[in-house]
């Protein structure tokens, strides 16, 4: 079983230097007969590209592959297209992974096939979010880092016959969000089945809440309504709704939950910063998520209710 791992990286060189040297420390076990990283640089601006020249020696798995900046559903499809695996590894360039990671990839699709009638499957590894830049490894597992996702591409191994059947990533998702879940939508269509593989873990970094980062935070919390309504119009089901949160049970649950917008990140804004003085960011972090929350149903209604207007503009009379 020959693995390529394919990462989507811009403007992450910090993290990503962790993330590249962890992968250069895996300690491989059968079945797997080699690997490969393919690293596809979606148009940096930082230091990466220098970074990766001058570093070279130190990282004999990497393949670069460079374009323009399209968004991660482009960049993984490139990374797909020039991979030479059998069995695609995605995980995101903010991830940092454990030596046994690949080997525990591959032994547990290794297991799945061997059943007598298996099924077409992929296997889902552990993601655990932690702000230690430092030591981002020795993060303990919390309850919230469950995830109820069936296709999230921070840490999973799939066939690549099987990505090439369902049709890659749906470059239409340039902004934030939904294109991985969106392919799995697709994914299940094909009776693939999700194989928890937890001990294959990789640590999530990400840095603690700042009161700086609240405004790019709304920001993406509109860039992932405007792919969620995306993602809804391509799979209109009552899944897809709830998985996107366009329901009104969800307006009405986040209006109630943050009081209909009273609490808000102006009005919680001394609160967080109290508790990011005393060290309790990601306290902050789980506070801030109410408003949040509310800001993407709502602007995913708003910009269902734009487009149906459109729609009504631009019919013939």
């Amino acid at each position: 079983m020959f693995l390529s791992v394919v990462i989507p990286t811009y403007n992450r060189l910090p993290i990503l230097r962790k993330c590249l040297l962890a992968l250069e420390d895996q300690q491989l076990a059968a079945p797997i007969t080699g690997y490969e990283v393919v690293l596809v640089d979606d148009g940096s601006t930082d230091a990466t590209l220098s970074w990766l020249a001058d570093h070279a020696a130190a990282l004999p798995h990497l393949r670069l592959i460079r374009q323009e900046h399209g968004g991660p559903a482009a960049a993984r499809n490139r990374g797909v297209q020039g991979a030479r695996g059998d069995v695609i590894v995605f995980i995101d360039s903010d991830l940092v992974v454990t030596p046994s990671f690949l080997s525990c990839h591959a032994q547990a699709l290794q297991r799945h096939w061997s059943r007598p009638g298996h099924r077409p499957c992929f296997t889902y590894g552990a993601v655990i979010n932690t702000a230690n830049f430092d030591h981002p490894t020795g993060e303990p597992h919390k309850l919230r880092d469950l995830s109820f996702a069936y296709f999230a591409t921070g840490n999973v191994a799939i066939e690549r016959q099987l990505l090439e059947r369902a049709g890659l990533f749906d470059t239409r998702f340039r902004l934030y969000g939904w294109e991985d879940l969106e392919l799995g939508e697709r994914l299940r269509r094909l009776g693939v089945v999700l194989v928890r593989c937890p001990e294959a873990v990789g640590y999530h970094w990400h840095p603690a809440l700042r009161l700086e980062q609240i405004p790019d935070l709304i920001r993406v919390e509109r860039e992932r309504a405007k792919m969620g309504l995306v993602f809804f119009l391509k799979h209109p089901t009552l899944r897809v709704r709830f998985i996107v949160q366009y329901t009104w049970l969800h307006l009405l649950l986040w209006e109630l939950l943050t009081l209909g917008g009273l609490l808000n990140e102006r009005s919680l804004r001394p609160l967080l910063a109290w508790l990011i003085r005393v060290g309790q960011a990601a306290m902050a972090m789980e506070l801030l998520r109410l408003p949040l929350n509310r800001l993407g149903v709502r602007s995913l209604f708003a910009e269902a209710r734009i487009l149906a207007a459109t729609k009504v503009q631009s019919s013939p009379i």
